[in-house]
């Protein structure tokens, strides 16, 4: 250990990389290119998991949609191309037959999928906006946020058929004036009063729903656009750690069922199974992030093998000087200290300048991106104990390849290395 802070040492240490300045040089880029790699992919992947995640925010990672459509194959009596409506009395049939549901929102909505919106006034202003008619489950799997003050529909605007909504953030700049609380004010849709309760919080990228929609309760909503106890899609989420694949496939054998349709019919019921693709998602980056982790340890082994050998080139070039040495009383522990401490020291330095490259190129990277809303990255990011892991990796290594040629030093006799030319 004193050798290390020794000035002779890295006296020697210096003058070895001086002479061998371009050959050294070239070595250690084999080392910086592999942390630089790990940590351009690893931070890469980290910014695709953040964006990922960021574009789930606004809904349940294990939820689900299903909705009817029309039957590809004849069964019961039923020729094909009927027609599929989920009705609202399907929901207690699924959940005593697929326990591993959580919670299920029937939806109805006006203004997407080519249907009308609902016509919006507000004193002089005006506007066309979609309307969902919700049940209180909605807002525990889309985790949709309302701003301080407001709520979102309860199990009373159900039972009561209250005309009351929430609004989203583009409608209140649309439709009220700068400051102005749109809690408990009134606005008009398709002519009818409508209290607002509200305001929806928009969640930047989250791809489901929009600023300006209109929640009111799913009772109010088959009133006002007399839709009976049709439904036009089922949003549900399982509970955690459930296959949300199966649970898709055991909702619609129900349907199947109770709907007379064929089992082998694939057309009939279609469904977005955002958990399937959250999973297969997460599957993709911890597979990137794992192949970053190969590539970059490979990659920092085969510097850090360059770096050995141009070790023992040095050392067959330092023979005699070598022998010098030992003549003059350096033990062999010092030699081997000495060749370790400069495997080590170039490994260091290789890496270090690796991850400053490495984390300048994530920052132009994020700077790239972060204005790009509809691409989802955002923050590409490494740990640092994912840094620190990677430099105790070259530590370690380095001490490794470094014994190969200290043993070789060492095991020169001090006389057969002054009689080398």
């Amino acid at each position: 250990m004193k050798e290390l802070f020794s000035k002779d040492t890295w006296q020697e240490i210096f003058g070895s990389i001086q002479k061998n300045r371009t050959r050294t040089i070239i070595t250690m880029i084999g080392v910086l290119w592999g942390i630089f790699i790990y940590i351009t992919l690893a931070g890469a992947a980290k910014g695709l998991d953040n964006g990922f995640e960021k574009a789930f925010a606004s809904i349940s990672s294990n939820s689900l949609f299903i909705w009817g459509q029309y039957t590809s194959l004849p069964y019961g009596g039923f020729k094909a191309r009927r027609g599929i409506q989920l009705k609202t009395s399907d929901v207690a049939i699924i959940k005593k037959r697929v326990p591993e549901i959580e919670f299920i929102a029937p939806r109805n909505v006006r203004g997407v999928f080519g249907s009308a919106g609902g016509n919006v006034i507000r004193g002089s202003k005006s506007g066309t906006y979609a309307i969902y008619g919700e049940y209180p489950e909605y807002i525990k799997i889309a985790t949709t946020k309302v701003f301080d003050g407001g709520r979102f529909i309860n199990q009373g605007d159900m039972d009561q058929s209250r005309k009351v909504c929430v609004i989203g953030e583009r409608t209140v700049e649309e439709l009220f004036d700068i400051d102005e609380d749109p809690i408990g004010e009134y606005i008009a849709i398709n002519n009818i009063s409508f209290k607002v309760i509200g305001v929806h919080k928009f969640v930047q990228g989250g791809g489901f729903g929009d600023d300006g929609d209109i929640y009111i309760p799913f009772i109010t909503f088959k009133d006002l656009f007399n839709t009976g106890e049709n439904v036009g899609f089922f949003m549900m989420s399982a509970y955690d750690n459930v296959d949300v694949v199966k649970v898709e496939k055991e909702v619609k054998a129900v349907l199947k069922d109770i709907k007379d349709i064929n089992p082998e019919d694939d057309e009939a019921l279609g469904a977005f199974n955002l958990g399937k693709v959250f999973k297969d998602t997460v599957n993709f980056v911890d597979g990137l992030s794992f192949l970053s982790l190969i590539v970059g340890i490979a990659t920092i082994l085969a510097g850090v093998i360059g770096i050995g050998n141009i070790l023992l080139i040095s050392v067959k070039e330092r023979t005699k000087e070598i022998g010098i040495r030992r003549a003059l009383g350096a033990t062999p522990g010092q030699i081997r200290n000495q060749i370790i401490t400069e495997s080590v020291f170039l490994t260091i330095i290789s890496g270090i300048i690796g991850i400053i490259l490495g984390t300048a190129i994530l920052y132009g990277i994020n700077v790239a991106t972060q204005d790009l809303s509809d691409f989802p990255y955002t923050n590409p990011t490494v740990p640092l104990k994912f840094i620190f892991g990677a430099l105790a990796l070259m530590i370690i290594l380095g001490t490794l390849i470094g014994m190969l040629p200290a043993q070789k030093a060492v095991s020169i006799k001090p006389i057969d290395a002054l009689r080398e030319e």
